[in-house]
């Protein structure tokens, strides 16, 4: 029998799970509703990451329409918004050397980053979330990083809240010196916005089968790196978009390339997690992608800063799970808020944030004692701009995955100006299952990274300021330990050893001389893609002690 743990509680009106732009843009506004209604209103904000903005990472062109909505005096307020897209530019890379320039005509307009009503910005999605932060506290949020959210607690189907993962627990699970139990953090309304695949509410989607009826999610792995680069090749608000090589037709995604402030660069691969051959390395395709002359040209003489990477949910409307569940709500890419026809989610996960906020305040207003499903936020969502820019765009990433980069890009144009009159298209083949086996591929040989332009996974995973505490339990949690060796290393030449872009996984010798499955945790970046794409669905990704992952500067 289990022995029962002595834990604190601590009570809240709402509970947040994730200091990233859904979460803050949920508490600024919580906390504005009820000081202008001079209500008390208690609002606590969890995040995993050692400090706010510690795991953001994001493109990032910002829409600040939700922005405008929740602080009008954003400039004046100091928001880090202070590039403004001045150029866009989109491509189609042929080969290595070769590419063609799209004409602005043929370019969606959904990628129009310039023009119209809307001023955008390339920002640091960290810093905004930093930014945020400040509000929030000035507003009355009490704001824990270092804290993550290990459960859910859940009492006769209702969430009532969250408790904190243990700290000080070694690798066997025995208590060390200084060990802390978790405390029990417990809300009227708990609302969860980690991010892309975030594990409580992945489980909450199983708990409450708010996926059904819906296709299944389908997610990218984003990776990116900020460079520092000579003023005289540096165009604050300059935009690159494009897409080709070095993926194959059967492998769909693009890059990015923006100029920012501080005469830095930032650049990046998007890809779609729904490829097919299990050679494949997101990481080595990002490394190669960068020695285009259209890429390299914008690097070369500049110094690598940054890395990082994230998985992003980018299914749209067909597979946006019900948000809504007794005693809380998934918001942003917890949910997958994400606009992909536009590449853009900070902007509609803060709409969702500030739905979320507007329901759940009515409820609390009413002295509702929680627990309730807010059928209020369904409605309100609805009828949000949010949601009718997901229902304009449902059948974006779907076509693009049923017809090829091509052939969906043409659906897209076509829909786009037929006024979305073309049928909805959906893909039910989840990513996982995606993977074909290794025998029907030639291996890959990727190019020996230059130092200059390209890199290694070592050098990358270092500049991430990736650190776990050593002596602790393993967070990446196998269901069946010895299935990588005995069916996905003969199957799929053991794919973890590749999608992982940060050389958690790799397939050793052991003292048999027979093949072994070995897990470097500490180098974790918390992309959540082996939770993804692991063919057998073995692999789950919980929380390791509060504090440790990625320590991105302004990512």
């Amino acid at each position: 029998m289990e022995e029962q743990v002595e834990r604190d509680s601590m009570e809240f009106d709402v509970v947040i799970v994730g200091a990233g732009p859904s979460g803050l843009a949920a508490a600024c506004r919580l906390m504005q509703q009820a000081n202008e209604a001079e209500q008390e209103l208690t609002v606590c904000v969890v995040e995993k990451g050692s400090e706010v903005g510690a795991h953001i990472l994001s493109g990032a062109i910002f829409e600040p329409r939700a922005l405008q909505e929740l602080f009008p005096d954003w400039e004046e307020r100091g928001a880090p918004l202070t590039t403004p897209a001045s150029r866009d530019e989109l491509y189609l890379l042929k080969d290595a050397e070769k590419s063609q320039k799209l004409p602005n005509a043929l370019v969606p307009r959904t990628m129009h980053n310039t023009g119209g009503d809307l001023t955008r910005y390339v920002i640091s999605a960290g810093n905004l979330c930093r930014w945020l932060a400040e509000q929030a506290e000035a507003l009355g949020v009490e704001i824990f990083p270092g804290f993550a959210a290990q459960e859910t607690i859940i009492e006769e189907g209702v969430v009532k809240g969250i408790l904190i993962g243990d700290m000080g627990v070694a690798a066997d699970g025995t208590p060390k010196d200084g060990h802390m139990p978790g405390m029990e953090l417990r809300a009227k309304y708990t609302l969860f916005a980690e991010g892309a695949r975030g594990h409580l509410g992945k489980r909450l989607i199983q708990e409450y089968d708010l996926d059904a009826g819906k296709d299944p999610q389908h997610y990218g792995i984003g990776l990116k790196e900020l460079w520092d680069v000579p003023a005289e090749q540096h165009e604050p608000g300059l935009i690159l978009h494009g897409s080709g090589w070095p993926l194959d037709k059967h492998t769909h995604g693009g890059w990015f390339l923006y100029h920012g402030d501080n005469q830095q660069v930032v650049v990046g691969l998007i890809m779609d997690l729904s490829y097919q051959n299990p050679w494949l390395s997101p990481f080595d395709e990002f490394q190669r992608m960068k020695h285009h002359p259209v890429l390299a040209k914008h690097l070369e003489g500049g110094k690598r800063v940054a890395y990082g990477a994230r998985a992003l949910t980018k299914g749209g409307l067909n597979c946006l799970p019900k948000m809504t569940f007794p005693g809380g709500l998934l918001i942003g890419c917890d949910a997958g808020t994400l606009n992909f026809a536009k590449i853009k989610g900070l902007h509609t996960a803060m709409k969702s944030g500030l739905v979320a906020a507007e329901a759940v305040f009515e409820a609390v207003a009413k002295g509702d004692e929680g627990g309730q499903e807010l059928s209020a936020f369904n409605e309100k969502w609805e009828a949000s701009w949010a949601y009718a820019e997901l229902k304009e765009s449902a059948s974006f990433g779907p076509a693009i995955h049923k017809y090829g980069t091509v052939g969906g890009g043409a659906y897209n144009f076509m829909n786009q100006l037929l006024g979305g009159k073309l049928p909805n298209v959906h893909d039910t083949t989840p990513d996982h299952a995606a993977l074909k086996p290794a025998g029907e591929f030639e291996k890959i040989k990727y190019p020996k990274p230059d130092g200059k332009l390209s890199f290694d996974k070592p050098s990358s995973v270092f500049l991430s300021n990736t650190n776990h505490e050593e002596d602790q339990p393993c967070h990446l949690k196998l269901a069946d330990p010895e299935l990588p060796i005995r069916e996905n290393l003969p199957e799929y030449a053991e794919p973890a050893q590749r999608y992982c872009p940060a050389g958690v996984y790799e397939v050793i010798e052991g003292d048999d001389g027979k093949p072994m499955f070995q897990i470097n945790f500490q180098n974790c970046v918390h992309c959540k893609t082996c939770d993804i794409k692991d063919p057998a669905q073995n692999i789950t990704w919980v929380a390791p002690e509060g504090g440790g992952g990625p320590n991105y500067p302004n990512m």
